[in-house]
């Protein structure tokens, strides 16, 4: 079973007695679930289900959904908020004795925001509108639905992906342990032409020389780097074939790579072994930015 991106958009439509509704539905990265719902007025009593649909399918991502909703004239009323029509009325006398302006005319207090109200609810009593909400939430469902295949559809061309970076990291890997198994070879014929070009042959006794040798490739010795890379590929590997939600195991992994990879080229007193290095830690780059994107 391929891994989910957190990556995808859907769209789900719906009508009931000459109303007609559209769901869209996207989601991009998140660190956790975080679901931002834009509905017209009047539609707050589906926020909740909505919530529930949404953690019964996700479980990272911030996902957006937005519903567009569109009646009949004949069930379409309008009303005054009379509160907030008070409020501007107040304010507006207040501002007309404090400037000396001519106060609001009605049609201006009118034209204010929020003053009248579009209330497709008005013609609906409380059965009704509850089989509506649920007519809607059963769109959001199948928009959900719809976005979850698309993130699947995503994150299996993710899984190819990093399956890729991973074989790339196990190969490097591979290639730094040939060089690094040469390199107290390469340390001692390095440090005897050092000696020699400094104070001659024979200064340095084969004993002292062996003791330098052996520090040096004790300070250089990446076996247990190399020994933890091989152990986190295979751990990458296991997260990717388990089906899981494992998004922050991976970018957790990809930090234990990239530790890793750093202290090998700290240690690395050979420059094709420093390059070998730096290609792994450009891949585990890659391998963290990808892994940033699934659930």
């Amino acid at each position: 079973m391929a891994i989910v991106s957190m990556t995808g958009f859907a769209e789900a439509q719906g009508s009931r007695e000459g109303a007609h509704w559209r769901w869209e539905a996207k989601s991009v990265n998140g660190r956790g679930l975080d679901l931002r719902l834009r509905l017209p007025q009047g539609f707050d009593g589906v926020e909740a289900a909505a919530r529930v649909l949404a953690a019964d399918r996700f479980k990272r991502g911030n996902i957006q959904a937005s519903l567009t909703y569109e009646t009949g004239t004949d069930v379409r009323g309008l009303r005054i908020d009379a509160a907030a029509l008070a409020s501007a009325v107040k304010i507006a006398k207040e501002v007309a004795n404090e400037t000396g302006l001519r106060p609001a005319s009605v049609d201006g207090l009118l034209a204010l925001k929020g003053i009248i109200i579009l209330d497709d609810a008005l013609a609906l009593d409380d059965r009704e509108r509850g089989s509506r909400d649920a007519a809607i939430l059963e769109s959001l469902a199948a928009a959900f639905s719809a976005l979850a295949k698309a993130r699947a559809n995503e994150g299996a061309k993710l899984t190819v992906i990093l399956e890729g970076q991973i074989a790339e990291i196990a190969r490097l890997t591979a290639a730094a342990g040939v060089l690094a198994a040469a390199q107290p070879a390469a340390l001692r014929a390095k440090l005897e032409q050092q000696i020699k070009d400094l104070a001659g042959p024979g200064i340095v006794s084969p004993e002292r020389l062996a003791q330098e040798i052996a520090l040096l490739a004790v300070r250089a010795d990446i076996r247990e780097e190399l020994d933890r890379l091989a152990a986190h590929v295979g751990e990458a590997r296991k997260l990717l074939a388990s089906g899981e939600a494992v998004g922050r195991k991976l970018d957790f992994l990809s930090q234990e790579f990239n530790r890793e990879a750093n202290t090998m080229c700290s240690k690395s007193s050979d420059v094709e072994l420093t390059r070998v290095g730096l290609d792994l830690k450009a891949v585990i780059d890659q391998f963290r930015e990808q892994a940033q994107n699934v659930e």
